[in-house]
């Protein structure tokens, strides 16, 4: 695939495309930014990843400004979108159904369960991410500085909550759709990592009480993909 398609994308200004016939990924290994490189490299399709620093405010740049108004990683192109055209998009969430369709691989065939399976990325995008961003803030970052201690308790309490939708979802099942792994479980479990380890709230929300949730996340951090895909983009 010739460059030239990639450039009428301004965004490749900035970071070049060095195999232009490959999928571009612009992003930082963030929960969001995660799902999409773990997702990659489960898939097994090509990509060539670009580092979004947030240190020198690359997401405000005019050139990923272009590409994703709303100034958020992770964002891609695929060179090879539908009808072979290229295709951008910004959204994890999105991007992680594109790729699954695109492959046919982490997300079911049936198409009751497919509806079932976005569901459950639906709570991560609508919830979860949220939510446990916010208690993140609140509890690591400039609020916790706050002395009233009612907005983090409201974000522990929520947190705590869905933490409890996901474990009793777990109870009698390997990952949130049965015994296939899905983009489900690549969208929640990098923000359950991140809300017990970089955010350090694991105490808060009592997270040994999901024993369920312990033992798939462990196992979702054990799994090749994930190791990789925690690690990129790689921090400069």
């Amino acid at each position: 695939m010739s460059s030239s398609v990639l450039n009428n994308f301004p965004i490749t200004k900035k970071w070049p495309a060095q195999h232009p016939e490959r999928l571009q990924l612009y992003s930082l290994p963030t929960p969001n930014g995660v799902k999409v490189s773990i997702m990659l490299e489960e898939t097994g399709l090509a990509y060539e990843p670009h580092l979004v620093s947030f240190e020198t405010n690359d997401q405000t740049s005019p050139e990923f400004l272009s590409l994703n108004p709303n100034n958020k990683i992770p964002a891609i192109i695929d060179p090879q979108g539908p009808g072979g055209k290229p295709l951008a998009l910004f959204e994890s969430g999105a991007i992680l159904i594109y790729l699954a369709d695109k492959t046919g691989q982490c997300i079911p065939t049936d198409a009751a369960e497919r509806y079932e399976c976005l569901q459950w990325l639906m709570f991560q995008m609508g919830g979860i991410g949220p939510m446990f961003g916010q208690l993140g803030f609140f509890n690591k970052f400039a609020g916790k500085a706050y002395e009233d201690k009612r907005p983090r308790d409201r974000y522990v309490a929520e947190s705590t909550r869905l933490l409890a939708v996901v474990n009793q979802r777990l109870a009698d099942r390997k990952w949130i759709m049965g015994d296939t792994y899905t983009i489900a479980d690549i969208a929640i479990f990098p923000w359950i990592r991140n809300l017990i380890g970089f955010y350090e709230a694991g105490e808060l929300v009592g997270i040994n009480d999901f024993p369920h949730v312990q033992r798939a996340l462990a196992e979702f951090v054990g799994r090749p993909a994930v190791q990789r895909g925690l690690l990129i983009p790689a921090r400069g």
